[in-house]
C-alpha cells in the first residue's frame, strides 16, 4: 500500500461499515451541549478527513468513477506494456483425482453385486447364455441388488477452499494461505496489509527531529482523542489535530515543566481538556482552549498529614503512571502510581479569584509504613493496567458511577467512585496462568453503544459494557450486566452491577496492550511486538501482524517497585513471576477502529484492511481466482465477516457482496479469455481455467444464480472454445446433487462432449442426478439408447414419464433379436445388449422396493405403489406383454410363442436365478401384505383395470404362477433347483400368506436333493434346513436315502437327533468331514451321564467309536483322548493299539489322559488311578520326546504306579539317571541308587575330562564349551541329586537306642559309620574326587590354569569354581544334616559329621599317595567357610546395633506411661489429680520423701533391698506400694501417686481408713485403657465379683497374687 505524503492529510473516515458498532463514531457525531457537564461538537477537521486519493481500495476506485472492468482493463494495459510474456497469476486451488480417461470423477466399471453391471462398454463382461445365470450365483437369496450409481452421493473431489486455516506466522491471516509463496518465505503471505499503517510523518518531523527533542524532549506517551496528545520527557504535552499541525505546547512557563517527564496523559469526553501525570508525582489538567495555564493542578501530598485518613494524595517522587477522566466531566478524573496506589480526584466550582478546590480521595492501595516494628512483610504492589469507563452513544447506568478497572499483579479490581468509592467487583489472577511466567497486564472497556436495528432487535437495542483484561497470556473478556432492583426503595439507590467472565483466551506469548477496534474486534499486542486480531464472541484469531519493525515505544516501569518478586523468587510458590515486563500500554491507543503506535523514532496510525480492500488486492495480483474464493466465503459467512467490516445478517451481506462477486467473475472472464483472443499464444493455460470455472461454479451456487452460470459463463468459455472444460468441471457439482438442473443446450453440450471423450460412466452418472422435468425427452432417450446409457435411460423414461414397463420389454428384445442375429455381429454390441438385459434384475428390485433406480433413493408412497401394481400386472397377469405403455425398439418387436405369461417366461428363459431372487426381496415389502388402505381415497378411484390387478396380486398368487410355469421339459434343473430354493426359504418367512400341499413341499424337498452342481449345494442344504423348520414330512424315513445321496449331513444330523437314533447321528458325524470337531461334540452329549441314553443305545455308540477309533485319533488325538478319558476310559488301550506305529500321538494321546493339567483343554487334575501299564508305556515314550520331564513326574507317582524293571532299563539308555535314582530310592534300594548316581558320576568325569583334552584340537571351539558348560551343570546337578537322596534317608533311617545314649566321647569317633554316613562318603568321595581330577587336568589353581589352558575358548575359572562350588555345597549339606536335632534324640550331636570328614581323609589317603591335589580342593572350601562366617559376624553386629535402637526407642515409649481419661475414680468417683484433688496429695508425697529418706539411712543390705524395691516398682512410668501386691500392681500398670500409712504396709480398705475426719489417701491404678482407680476401690470392686461368681456357681480362681484387670472393660 502507498504511504499518505508530507502534504497528503490521513483521515478517519466517520462511515466505517460497522459505525454503529464504533462506541467513538455516533458518540462525536451528535451536537453535545456545553458546559462541565455537556460534549462539545466534533471539531470540523474530523468531518474533513478521508479525502486521500488511495488508487488500492477498491471502494474508492468505485466512488472515483472507474469501475472494476476499466480497473482490469487498465491493468491488463499495464502488464501487456511491460511484460508481453507474462501469464496471469492463477492459484491451483483444486486437486483433481487422476483418471484414465482424463475425467475428474473416477470411473466405476464393478458390476454389482447382483449383475448390475456398468452400462458403458468399456470391460467385456462374461457372456451369458439364456436359462443361466450369468454369474454363479451362490447364496443368492442372501444378497441385495445394488445399483452401480450410489444412493447417497460421494464426496465430492473438489477440496475445501483453504482460505480459512487458524495458522497463523507472525504476519499472516486467515486467507493468506490461498495464496502463493512471496519469495523464499515459509509461510505464505496475503496480498494485502493486515493493518494498512500509515506514517504521520508531519507530527514525526516536529516531534522527533534533533530540534524537536531539543525543545520539548523525547515523547514518551500518546492518546488520541479529537486530536492527537503526546507528553514528552521534558514535561511538555503536544497537540496536533488530524493535519497533523501542531496546535498547541502545553507546559512552558509553568511548573509542569520542573515536575519531570510524562508518564501519561488522557483527554476528557468532552474534548476540552487534557490531563497529565508526571514522574514527580504531580498532576495538571489543561484546557485546550487556554493552554497558558493549568485548570487544576493536584501535588503530592505530605504523608504525615494524610495518615489515617482515606483524603490526602500521592506520594511525592512517586510516578504518575496512569491517569483517566470520569464519565462527561472535565474536573472529575483518576489517577495511580507506580507503588499501587490509585486515588480520585474531584474539583469543586471556583469563584472568581478562588481556584478550584480539589478532593482527592484513595480508592486503591496504602501508604508506606514507616513504623520501625513491621509484624508482617507486605508483598510490592503496582497498578500495572488502569483504565476509567469511558462514555458510548447509549446510556447505560453504569455511566454514572465512575467506574475504574485497575490490574495488579495480584487481583483485578473494579471501583465505583459516585458517589461515594466503593469496590464492586474482584477476581484473582486465573489458575490457568503458567508458574514463573513474563508478569504483564493490559485490558480496555468498551461502552454501551447503539446496535443497528435488524431482524434481531429493535433500534433502541444497545449493547453490553464489556471489559477486556488480560494477565501474562490469559485474556478474559468480562460483561457488565444490570441487575434491575426488586422495589421501589432499592431503585433510589445506586444500580447494582453483576460482573461476569463470559469467555477466555489463552496466547502463545505474554499480551503487553489490548485495545477494542470495534465492539466486536480486538487488537492484542504481545511482548515480541505481534499484533493478533481476535473476534469477540468465538476469540479465533482472524488475523496476525508483525510490529517488530515498528519500534514500538516500551518503558521498564515496574521491576524497581517488584524486583522482589523476581529476586526472592519461590520455586515453590506458583504465584510468583520470573520477569517484569517493560511498559507498552502508553504507546499503544485505538480511536473509531484505527491504530495509533507511538514508536522511538515516528508516530503510525493503522486501519484494519475491509473486505473490498482484500478482495482488490487479490485482483491486483492477479490471482483472480482466490478473489472470487474469497468474495464467496464473505457471501457464505465463512471468514472472519465482523473483522473485515461485514455485517452479521446474512441480507445486508449478500446485497454487499453479490455486487462485487458477480462484477469480479466478468471481469476475470473477460480478462483471460480476452487475452486468449488478442495473443496468438494462449497465456491463460488449461489449469488455470479449469479452476476459474471451479471457483465461478462455486460462487453461483452460493447466490444461487445458475443463470448466470449458464449464459454468463459458460458463454465466455463457450466463445473461448474451452466448454469442455467447464462441463468436465460442473460433474462433481451435479453429482453431489448440487445442480440438479441444467439447460438443454447446455445438456446437449455435455452429453457430446462426455460421448466424445468416452466418458461415459460419468455422464451416465450426471444424468441420472439431474431433474428429468427440464430434459428433452425425445433427445436424452435417443442420445442415451445410442450410447447405451442403460442406467439414465431408465432413470429419465421413469421419473419423466411414470411408466415403469416399457424398458423391460425394451431390453428382453435386445436379446431377442441378438439370438436371431447373425454369427458375425460385432462383439461389442452383443456385450452391450447383454449388459443392459441384465440391468432388468436391479431395475425391477429397486421398484419393488420402492426406490429410485438407479440412485437408491425412496420414492413417493403413492408412485411406489403405482409402480409395484403395474408391474405385478405386467409379470403375472397372463395376457402377454400387453401392460406396456410404449415402444422403445429401435426394432421390430419379436414375437412370443407362449400367450400367457409370456413376459415372464422370457425373464425366466434369460436369468431365472436373478429373477427369482429379485422376488426374494420383494417378498419382503409389505405391499404384498394386501391390505386396502395402500392409497387415499380418492387416488384409489382413479386407478385403472391393471393397476387394481396389480394391487390384489400377493405371495400366494406369486408362488402358484411361478409353479405353473416353470416346468419341464422347457425348464430343467439347473433353474427349477432355484424356484425349490425360493419356495423353501419364503414359505417360513411368511407361513400365513402362503398356502401349500404336502405332494408340493415333498417335491420340493427332492428337488433340492437332486441339485445339479456342487456349487449350489450348500445353498440347497440350507434351504432344506430352512423348510424342515415348519414343515415335517409324514414319511420322514422315505426321504432320508435322499438326504444321504446328496450329503446333506447337517439334515441328517437334526433328523436323527430328533428321533433318536444317536448311533445313525454319530455315524453322519463321522462322515461330515468339513466338521471333524461335530463328533467329538456328539460323543461328550451322548455318553455323558444325564444324557439319558438306555443300555442298547449306549452299546450302539461305542460300537460305532470301536468301528471308527482310526478315524477318530486321526481327526484329533488330543480331544480323543479327552473325550474318552472322560466318558469311556475303558477304551483307551483300543485307540492306543491303532496309534501302535505312530509314538508322537501315543505320546501325546497318554500325557492327555495321565497329565491334563499339561494340556489347555483340560485344566482339572486327574481324579483317577492311573493304568499302571499307561503309566510304564508313558514314561518310556517321554524319555524320547520329554526327557527332562521325567523325574518331575516321576516324582509325583505313588507307590505302586509303576514298575521300576519295566522302566529302568529305558531310563538307563536314555540317560534319564536322576528319574531311575527317585525310582530306586522309591523302592527302598537306596544302596543301588547312591551306587547309580556315584557311577554316572565317573562317567561325566570321564567325558569332561576327555572332552578338555582333545580341545586344543577341536576345530568346532564354541560347541566345545558349550559342552564343557552342560557337563558342569550336569554334575552339578546330579551331585544335588545325591545330597537329596542322602537327606532323605538319614532322616528316615532308624537309630538303635545305644547309638543315642553315646556321650561326647572321643570312642564315638572310632565307631563304624553307620548306614546313611556311608551314602554320604561314597557321594563326597566321588565328587571330590571328580573335582580333583578335572582341576588336575586343568592346573591346580585358577593361576595357573590361565597359563596352561588347554583350550582357550574354555573358561577355566568358571568351570573350576563351579566344581567347587558342588563340593562346597555337599558338604555343607552334609554339615546342616547331622548337626540338626532330630526327633528321637534329646541333644544334637555333630559326631556323624566328624567320623564321615576322618573316614573321607583315610579314604583319600589310601587311595592317593599325595595329598596334595586334594589339600587344594579342601582349602578353598575351608576359605569360603570362613570368608561365610566374617559375612555372618558383620550381619549380626548390624542387626545387634538396630535391634538396640529399637529396643532404646520401646522402652522410651513405654516410660511415657498413660495419661488417664478422666480425673476421678472410676470406683468412688472422688477427683485423684488435678485442680480440686485436695491438699492430701501434697501431703502424701511428702510422707513419701521422708520415708525415702529414711530407707536411705538404713544398713548398706537394707539399703540395696530398699533400692530393688523401689526400682521394682517404678516399671513402665509407674509406682507401687511394696509386698507381694506391688509386683501383681507393677504387672498391670499401677502408678503410685500417695501412700498413706506404713511404708512396706498393703493399703488397707476404705471403710477402715478414716483418721481424724477424712479418708487416708490410697495408690492409684491406670490401665491401658486410660481408665483411673484407687487401688482400695480396684480391690473392692474385685473382690465384690468374685462373691458374685461363686454364687453363679462359676468356679473362682483362687490366686494369692491376683491379677488386676479393669473393672470397666472387662
Amino acid at each position: 500500500m502507498s504511504s499518505v505524503q508530507d502534504e497528503a492529510e490521513f483521515g478517519l473516515d466517520e462511515d466505517a461499515n460497522d459505525a454503529d458498532s464504533e462506541y467513538g463514531s455516533q458518540s462525536l457525531e451528535k451536537d453535545l451541549e456545553n458546559g462541565d457537564n455537556a460534549r462539545s461538537p466534533v471539531p470540523k477537521d474530523v468531518e474533513s478527513l478521508g479525502k486521500v486519493a488511495h488508487d488500492n481500495n477498491l471502494a474508492d476506485s468505485v466512488v472515483n468513477g472507474m469501475s472494476l472492468n476499466s480497473h482490469l482493463e487498465y491493468k491488463q494495459d499495464e502488464e501487456d506494456a511491460v511484460d508481453q510474456g507474462s501469464r496471469l497469476a492463477l492459484r491451483a486451488a483444486y486437486e483433481k483425482p487422476s483418471s484414465a480417461d482424463g475425467s475428474l470423477s473416477t470411473p466405476d466399471d464393478t458390476p454389482s453385486v447382483q449383475d448390475s453391471l456398468a452400462s458403458s462398454p468399456q470391460k467385456r463382461p462374461r457372456q451369458a447364455r439364456p436359462g443361466l445365470s450369468p454369474t454363479p450365483s451362490l447364496r443368492p437369496f442372501d444378497r441385495r441388488f445394488q445399483a452401480r450409481i450410489s444412493a447417497s452421493p460421494s464426496n465430492s473431489p473438489r477440496a475445501l477452499s483453504p482460505a480459512f486455516l487458524n495458522t497463523h506466522s507472525r504476519q499472516s491471516s486467515v486467507a493468506s494461505q490461498i495464496f502463493h509463496d512471496a519469495g523464499d518465505s515459509d509461510t505464505p503471505q496475503a496480498p494485502w496489509e493486515v493493518v494498512r499503517w500509515t506514517k504521520l510523518r508531519k507530527i514525526t518531523g516536529q516531534a522527533f527531529s534533533e530540534i524537536g527533542k531539543r525543545n520539548f524532549g523525547r515523547p514518551t506517551c500518546i492518546t488520541v482523542s479529537a486530536c492527537i496528545a503526546l507528553g514528552t520527557s521534558k514535561g511538555i504535552i503536544l497537540i496536533f489535530d488530524y493535519h497533523q499541525s501542531l496546535k498547541s505546547i502545553i507546559g512552558p512557563g509553568t511548573k509542569a515543566i520542573e515536575s519531570g517527564p510524562v508518564t501519561s496523559i488522557a483527554l476528557s469526553a468532552d474534548h476540552s481538556t487534557i490531563a497529565g501525570g508526571h514522574a514527580s508525582g504531580n498532576i495538571f489538567t489543561w484546557e485546550l482552549a487556554r493552554p497558558a495555564k493549568p485548570f487544576l493542578y493536584v501535588p503530592p501530598t505530605d504523608r504525615s498529614r494524610a495518615q489515617g485518613s482515606d483524603a490526602g494524595g500521592h506520594v511525592p517522587g512517586v510516578a504518575i503512571l496512569h491517569v483517566g477522566f470520569l464519565g462527561t466531566r472535565h474536573t472529575a478524573f483518576v489517577s495511580a502510581d507506580d507503588r499501587g496506589m490509585a486515588f480520585s480526584h474531584l474539583a469543586a466550582r471556583g469563584m472568581g479569584v478562588v481556584a478550584r478546590a480539589v478532593r482527592t480521595t484513595r480508592i486503591l492501595g496504602r501508604y508506606p509504613d514507616n513504623a520501625p516494628a513491621i509484624t508482617r512483610q507486605r508483598k510490592p504492589s503496582s497498578i500495572l493496567a488502569f483504565s476509567p469507563l469511558p462514555l458510548g452513544n447509549a446510556e447505560h447506568p453504569a455511566d454514572s458511577m465512575g467506574l475504574v478497572a485497575m490490574l495488579t499483579p495480584y487481583l483485578l479490581v473494579i471501583v465505583s467512585t459516585t458517589p461515594l468509592a466503593q469496590t464492586q467487583h474482584k477476581a484473582a489472577r486465573p489458575k490457568e496462568l503458567a508458574a514463573h511466567s513474563t508478569m504483564t497486564a493490559a485490558l480496555a472497556w468498551f461502552p454501551a453503544v447503539k446496535l443497528r436495528a435488524t431482524e434481531y432487535n429493535t433500534p433502541d437495542v444497545s449493547s453490553r459494557v464489556k471489559l477486556v483484561y488480560c494477565w501474562s497470556n490469559i485474556l478474559t473478556v468480562l460483561d457488565v450486566v444490570e441487575v434491575e432492583a426488586s422495589d421501589r426503595s432499592e431503585k433510589d439507590k445506586s444500580p447494582s452491577l453483576q460482573f461476569r467472565p463470559r469467555s477466555r483466551w489463552k496466547s502463545e506469548e505474554a499480551i503487553v496492550a489490548t485495545q477494542w477496534l470495534s465492539r466486536s474486534v480486538l487488537g492484542v499486542l504481545t511482548i515480541t511486538q505481534q499484533l493478533i486480531i481476535l473476534e469477540d464472541v468465538s476469540l479465533q484469531i482472524s488475523d496476525s501482524s508483525d510490529l517488530i519493525q515498528k519500534q514500538i515505544y516500551h518503558a521498564d516501569l515496574f521491576s524497581e517497585q517488584l524486583n522482589q518478586l523476581v529476586e526472592q523468587l519461590d520455586e515453590e510458590d506458583a504465584s510468583m513471576h520470573g520477569v517484569v515486563a517493560d511498559a507498552f500500554y502508553m504507546s499503544f491507543r485505538a480511536y473509531k477502529g484505527r491504530l495509533f503506535l507511538l514508536g522511538f523514532n515516528d508516530v503510525s496510525m493503522g486501519t484494519l484492511s475491509n473486505w473490498a480492500d482484500r478482495l482488490l488486492a487479490l485482483m491486483e495480483e492477479g490471482n483472480f481466482i482466490g478473489a472470487i474464493e474469497l468474495a464467496t466465503s464473505y457471501f457464505k459467512g465463512e471468514a472472519d465477516k465482523v473483522t473485515v467490516g461485514l455485517p452479521d445478517d446474512d441480507g445486508s451481506r449478500h446485497a454487499m457482496v453479490r455486487e462485487k462477486l458477480v462484477e469480479m467473475m466478468s471481469a476475470s472472464l473477460k480478462y483471460a479469455f480476452g487475452k486468449n483472443q488478442e495473443a496468438r499464444t494462449p497465456r491463460v493455460e488449461q489449469p488455470q481455467l479449469e479452476e476459474l470455472a471451479t471457483a465461478c461454479v462455486a460462487a453461483c451456487l452460493c447466490m444461487d444464480d445458475l443463470g448466470f452460470l449458464f449464459e454468463e459463463v459458460y458463454a465466455w468459455y463457450e466463445d473461448g472454445q474451452a466448454q469442455g472444460i467447464f462441463l468436465e468441471i460442473l460433474e462433481p457439482f451435479v453429482t453431489n446433487s448440487e445442480i440438479k438442473i441444467i439447460p438443454p443446450s447446455v445438456l446437449k453440450d455435455l452429453i457430446g462432449h462426455f460421448t466424445a471423450k468416452g466418458l461415459h460412466n460419468q455422464l451416465e452418472e450426471m444424468l441420472c442426478h439431474l431433474e428429468p422435468q427440464t430434459m428433452d425427452i425425445d433427445q436424452i432417450t435417443t442420445l442415451c439408447k445410442q450410447n447405451r446409457l442403460y442406467d439414465a435411460l431408465i432413470y429419465v423414461w421413469n421419473q419423466a414419464l411414470g411408466d415403469y414397463t416399457t424398458l423391460v420389454v425394451y431390453f428382453l428384445d435386445m436379446l431377442e433379436l441378438r439370438g436371431g442375429s447373425n454369427a458375425h455381429e460385432d462383439a461389442t454390441a452383443t456385450t452391450a445388449e447383454n449388459i443392459g438385459a441384465s440391468k432388468i434384475f436391479p431395475y425391477l428390485s429397486y421398484v419393488l422396493t420402492s426406490r429410485i433406480y438407479p440412485t437408491g433413493s425412496n420414492m413417493a408412497s403413492g408412485q411406489a405403489v403405482i409402480a409395484k401394481a403395474e408391474i405385478y400386472h405386467f409379470l403375472f397377469s397372463g395376457n402377454g406383454g400387453g401392460g406396456a405403455k410404449g415402444d422403445l425398439s429401435a426394432r421390430e418387436p419379436v414375437s412370443s410363442h407362449d400367450a400367457s405369461y409370456s413376459i415372464l417366461r422370457r425373464i425366466l428363459d434369460f436369468d431365472a436365478p436373478s429373477f427369482l431372487s429379485v422376488l426374494n426381496e420383494a417378498f419382503e415389502d409389505r405391499f404384498l401384505n394386501g391390505s386396502s388402505d395402500r392409497l387415499p381415497e380418492e387416488e384409489a378411484r382413479k386407478l385403472t383395470e391393471s393397476q387394481r390387478f396389480g394391487m390384489s396380486v400377493n405371495r400366494q398368487y406369486i408362488v402358484s404362477i411361478l409353479l405353473e410355469v416353470m416346468t419341464a421339459p422347457r425348464y430343467d434343473i439347473e433353474d427349477t433347483v432355484y424356484l425349490d430354493m425360493f419356495i423353501a426359504r419364503t414359505l417360513p418367512k411368511f407361513p400365513q400368506f402362503i398356502l401349500l400341499s404336502g405332494s408340493v413341499l415333498h417335491r420340493v424337498l427332492l428337488g433340492l436333493c437332486n441339485y445339479p452342481t456342487p456349487d449350489v449345494a450348500d445353498d440347497c442344504q440350507l434351504s432344506v434346513e430352512y423348510l424342515l423348520s415348519i414343515y415335517h414330512p409324514p414319511d420322514i424315513a422315505s426321504l432320508m436315502p435322499s438326504f444321504q445321496k446328496a450329503r446333506f449331513y447337517r439334515v441328517l444330523k437334526g433328523v436323527y437327533k430328533a428321533e433318536k437314533q444317536y448311533a445313525q447321528l454319530l455315524e453322519t458325524c463321522f462322515k461330515d468331514y468339513d466338521n471333524p470337531d461335530a463328533v467329538f461334540d456328539c460323543i461328550g452329549d451322548c455318553l455323558r451321564p444325564k444324557a439319558g441314553l438306555n443300555g442298547k443305545q449306549l452299546k450302539d455308540i461305542r460300537a460305532v467309536v470301536v468301528d471308527h477309533a482310526a478315524e477318530l485319533v486321526e481327526a484329533d488325538v488330543t480331544k480323543a483322548a479327552s473325550i474318552l478319558d472322560s466318558y469311556a476310559p475303558d477304551l483307551h488301550g483300543l485307540l492306543l493299539e491303532t496309534l501302535n506305529e505312530n509314538d508322537p500321538a501315543k505320546f501325546q494321546y497318554l500325557q492327555t489322559i495321565l497329565e491334563p493339567e499339561r494340556r489347555v483343554l483340560d485344566s482339572q487334575p486327574r481324579q483317577r488311578t492311573p493304568d499302571r501299564g499307561f503309566v510304564e508305556q508313558y514314561v518310556r515314550l517321554m524319555c524320547d520326546y520329554d526327557p527332562h520331564h521325567v523325574s518331575e513326574y516321576v516324582e509325583k507317582l505313588k507307590v505302586g504306579d509303576l514298575r521300576l524293571e519295566e522302566v529302568l532299563s529305558t531310563l538307563e539308555s536314555s540317560g534319564v539317571v536322576d528319574a531311575a535314582v527317585v525310582l530306586m530310592a522309591r523302592d527302598g534300594k537306596v544302596r543301588e541308587a547312591v551306587d547309580r548316581l556315584t557311577h554316572h558320576l565317573r562317567t561325566l568325569e570321564a567325558a569332561l575330562v576327555g572332552l578338555l583334552d582333545g580341545a586344543v584340537d577341536s576345530p568346532d571351539a564354541a560347541n566345545t564349551e558349550e559342552a564343557a558348560e552342560d557337563l558342569a551343570n550336569s554334575i552339578q546337578k546330579y551331585a544335588r541329586v545325591g545330597v537329596w537322596l542322602c537327606q532323605g534317608h538319614t532322616k528316615t533311617a532308624p537309630r538303635t537306642q545305644s547309638l543315642v545314649k553315646q556321650s561326647r566321647q572321643s570312642k564315638s569317633i572310632d565307631t563304624e559309620l553307620s548306614i546313611d554316613e556311608e551314602f554320604w562318603l561314597d557321594l563326597i568321595d566321588t565328587i571330590v574326587g571328580v573335582t580333583k581330577n578335572v582341576s588336575g587336568v586343568l592346573g591346580s589353581s585358577p593361576s595357573e590354569a590361565r597359563n596352561d589352558n588347554p583350550s582357550p575358548m574354555i573358561d577355566i575359572r568358571q568351570l573350576i569354581t563351579s566344581l567347587r562350588t558342588t563340593v562346597q555345597e555337599t558338604f555343607t549339606a552334609l554339615l546342616a544334616t547331622t548337626s540338626a536335632a532330630r526327633p528321637d534324640r534329646a541333644h544334637r550331636t555333630d559326631l556323624s559329621f566328624l567320623r564321615i570328614l576322618r573316614a573321607f581323609l583315610s579314604r583319600a589317603a589310601m587311595t592317593s599317595p599325595s595329598l596334595s591335589d586334594l589339600r587344594a580342593v579342601l582349602s578353598a572350601i575351608f576359605s569360603a567357610y570362613s570368608y561365610e562366617e566374617s559375612l555372618l559376624a558383620l550381619a549380626n553386629h548390624l542387626l545387634d546395633k538396630d535391634l538396640f535402637v529399637h529396643v532404646a526407642e520401646a522402652a522410651t515409649l513405654r516410660q511415657r506411661g498413660w495419661r488417664p481419661l478422666g480425673q476421678v475414680c472410676e470406683g468412688c468417683g472422688r477427683r485423684v489429680w488435678g485442680p480440686g484433688a485436695g491438699g492430701g496429695i501434697w501431703e502424701a508425697w511428702e510422707h513419701k520423701n521422708e520415708i525415702d529418706a529414711q530407707q536411705q539411712q538404713r544398713s548398706p543390705k537394707s539399703a540395696l533391698s530398699g533400692a530393688m524395691h523401689d526400682t521394682a516398682g517404678r516399671g513402665k512410668g509407674k509406682a507401687v506400694s511394696g509386698g507381694s501386691d506391688d509386683k501383681s500392681s507393677l504387672s498391670q500398670g499401677t502408678v503410685r501417686a500417695s501412700q498413706a500409712g506404713d511404708d512396706g504396709g498393703r493399703p488397707e480398705r476404705a471403710d477402715n481408713t478414716r483418721q481424724t475426719g477424712r479418708e487416708a489417701l490410697s495408690p492409684l491404678v491406670i490401665f491401658s485403657c486410660r481408665h483411673i482407680c484407687h487401688r482400695s476401690c480396684l480391690d473392692e470392686m474385685q473382690t465384690t465379683k468374685e462373691e458374685e461368681e461363686e454364687q453363679g456357681g462359676h468356679s473362682s480362681r483362687v490366686s494369692a497374687r491376683p491379677e488386676l484387670t479393669c473393672p470397666l472393660c472387662t
